[in-house]
Order: C-alpha cells, then structure tokens, then sequence
C-alpha cells in the first residue's frame, strides 16, 4: 500500500506520509489524540529518515497497541524528532482494516517540487 505526503515544508510532509500510514489502517478522524509518543530517528538521507519514522510509528503501534491520529515533526538536518498523539486501538470504533507490517525502500522518495513543496512517500506492507 503506498503512502504519501505533501506539504509546504519536509516536516509537513513527514507529519501527512505518518497520516497516510493511520489511513491505511483505519479513518484518521476516528482516533482520539488521548495520549502522546515521542519518537526521535537520525538518519543521513531524508529517505532513510522517512523510512526510519513510519517504522517506528509503526513499532509504537504494535507494541502499545495504539493507532495514532495527529502528528507533529520537527527535523534538524538528519535527525527527526516528533510527536504522534493517539489513544489505544478500540477494534469496534476504529475497525482497524490492516495490520502495518513495515515501511519498505519501494517506490520511496522525498523531494521538493518546483513550487516549493515537498513530498515524502514510500510503499507499506500489510
């Protein structure tokens, strides 16, 4: 399944791509931002950053059975640290649809746009 974010700066379409990630899961707008995860990843290349923060969004998930729905990210050179604000997985309001297996190197890039924006996209497995 492939993600993808856009917005007006690299931090913007971070926060979009991890909103991608919930939407394969189950509809963004259902989850409560009940409680708050911080996530720090460090990487050299703005791909492998991208990699490295969906998978520990997707870490985070599984390991505390959460779904995430609100997502902020602030990135300094090659090191992100952001926050995703969620509450525990309620199978009967969020219907969860996938389970997200991992973020994987395919289809993946982030890049700036002529206009100005930036996109950061990647495939998923489920």
């Amino acid at each position: 399944m492939g993600v993808r974010g856009w917005g007006p700066t690299q931090a913007a379409a971070f926060e979009q791509a991890a909103q991608a990630l919930t939407a394969v899961v189950t509809e963004p707008d259902r989850v409560e931002p009940r409680e708050v995860v911080r996530v720090r990843c460090e990487a050299p290349e703005p791909e492998l950053l991208l990699v490295d923060w969906l998978n520990a969004l997707i870490l985070e998930m599984a390991t505390r059975g959460m779904l995430f729905g609100r997502f902020e990210v602030h990135i300094e050179g090659d090191r992100l640290l952001g926050h995703a604000w969620g509450e525990r997985v309620d199978p009967a309001r969020h219907q969860p649809r996938v389970e997200v297996k991992g973020a994987t190197y395919t289809e993946l890039a982030v890049f700036q746009r002529p206009d100005g924006s930036w996109v950061a996209q990647c495939i998923v497995d489920v």
